[in-house]
């Protein structure tokens, strides 16, 4: 029902009436020709989207009909601007609406409705038959650098110059009528390896005979002293020149630089150039070894580094090695003096031991010990002189002709042409040496030089000592 106006009130504006009671039908909104929305509850039907000619959609029950909003019995309006209302999955599961459903206002106020979303031009929203996905941001595409630019690849090192005067192209001039023999230097290394030679005998028989018996123990000695022969046996000089001297068999691009050197050396100095097997180090230092009885060993620097002249002359040196027999017979000798240098390292130790061991307890067993060793090392001297003064001295003889035989080799080289780059290697060798030590001083260091008796040790000779040694060939311009 309405009241009726107050006569004492002003002069009244528009006048709203009351909301509706349960159960009647709402009053329309002020200009508007169609009847406003119904309470929750109610059975009137909602009014369509402001803005829309479209009538809202029929009561349930009618032929074309939209699953009702929850709790109402109208169902949604159309979006505005659309000219018929979006089709509804044939699901009974409720659309939900971006947002959440519109909420209808209160008694007394104005229905606010949601806001449509934003459609695409030209597509038709569809209602999902689930739930609504929730929007998520787009995946995060990282930014996109252009390639760098390919670095250019280092030019390759160039090779080492090849200039060598090849004279014969790998053909004999003659045939040499040893090609491998044993020089004054070769049988001095025999000779001076004698007394260990001895010393190693006595060891082998002690420990063959008083652990074997006699007839096992002379069959042990007599097998050590054939096991010599194995130094001119090929496939153990290349496990030894592998695993001991840490060589390997030359690549295919190594092999086709050093084989023709080599033919031009063995060609001038009439040996056949196959009696030897060529082998690699891999080391930065110039350097090459004459190993066993047929093993030329070459490091990678000398190989690449050097000018094929000087690379020669190399090899002329370490070949000289061999046709003097100074390999062969250095490597035999070390070969059967190595029991006696096992038992020498074995006793070392136990004195070394012992020393230790009095040394914990008191200054009066430390000196019995020094005493009991000295007398044993007098004894032996004077017992068995013959054999322990050569075993004291060996390690000078044996420095003095290693320092004879390298010179030997020198003069090999120098015969068969090489004096002049030879040379050169050796300029280059006394070149490295002082730079070290000007490298050492610049540091505030100061390189300690060999005393006396370590110079007496040393196997090779000095550059300069050397270089006066080729100085006839120089001069004779060889």
């Amino acid at each position: 029902m309405s009241y009726p106006p107050d006569p004492a009130a002003p002069e009244p504006g528009p006048v709203y009436p009351d909301p509706p009671y349960p159960g009647t039908p709402a009053p329309p909104y002020p200009g508007s020709a169609v009847p406003a929305p119904p309470y929750p509850g109610s059975a009137v039907p909602s009014p369509p989207y402001p803005g829309s000619a479209v009538p809202s959609p029929p009561y349930p029950g009618a032929p074309a009909s939209s699953p009702p909003y929850p709790g109402s019995a109208a169902p949604p309006p159309p979006y505005p601007g659309s000219a018929a209302p979006p089709p509804y999955p044939e699901t009974p599961a409720p659309p939900s609406y971006p947002g959440g459903a519109p909420q209808y206002p209160a008694a007394g106020a104005a229905p606010s409705y949601p806001a449509a979303p934003t459609a695409h031009p030209g597509v038709t929203p569809t209602y999902p038959s689930g739930p609504q996905p929730t929007a998520t941001a787009p995946p995060y595409i990282p930014p996109q650098t252009p390639p760098a630019a390919p670095t250019p690849a280092a030019p390759p090192e160039a090779p080492a110059p090849d200039d060598l005067d090849y004279r014969h192209a790998g053909s004999r001039i003659h045939v040499a009528a040893h090609q491998r023999g044993a020089d004054a230097t070769a049988i001095g290394q025999l000779a001076v390896q004698v007394p260990g030679f001895l010393v190693s005998l006595a060891v082998v028989a002690s420990f063959a005979v008083g652990i074997l018996g006699t007839a096992m123990g002379w069959l042990v000695i007599l097998a050590w002293l054939a096991s010599g022969a194995l130094v001119f046996h090929r496939p153990t000089e290349l496990a030894f020149a592998r695993h001991v001297m840490k060589l390997r068999a030359p690549l295919a691009e190594e092999r086709a630089r050093l084989e023709p050197v080599w033919r031009e050396v063995t060609a001038r100095a009439g040996i056949e150039a196959h009696t030897y097997e060529l082998m690699v180090e891999n080391s930065t230092d110039l350097n090459a070894v004459a190993a066993a009885g047929h093993v030329v060993g070459v490091t990678t620097y000398a190989l690449n580094e050097i000018p094929s002249s000087n690379l020669a002359a190399v090899l002329a040196h370490e070949l000289g090695h061999h046709t003097g027999g100074h390999a062969w017979t250095g490597l035999l000798g070390y070969w059967y003096s190595l029991p006696g240098r096992i038992a020498w390292a074995f006793m070392r130790g136990i004195a070394r031991i012992a020393i230790r061991v009095a040394s914990v307890f008191s200054l009066a067993a430390t000196g019995m010990v020094y005493l009991f060793i000295g007398m044993f090392v007098i004894g032996g001297f004077v017992a068995a002189w013959y054999i322990t003064v050569p075993l004291v001295a060996a390690p000078y003889l044996l420095a003095y002709v290693g320092r004879q035989g390298e010179l030997r080799a020198d003069r090999q080289a120098a015969d068969l042409g090489f004096a002049p780059h030879l040379a050169q290697v050796l300029h280059h060798f006394q070149a490295q040496e002082d730079a070290v030590k000007a490298q050492a001083a610049a540091q505030g260091r100061q390189l300690k030089e060999p005393g006396g008796l370590a110079k007496l040790l040393t196997t090779h000779p000095d550059n300069y000592t050397r270089l006066q040694a080729l100085e006839p060939y120089l001069q004779l311009g060889r």
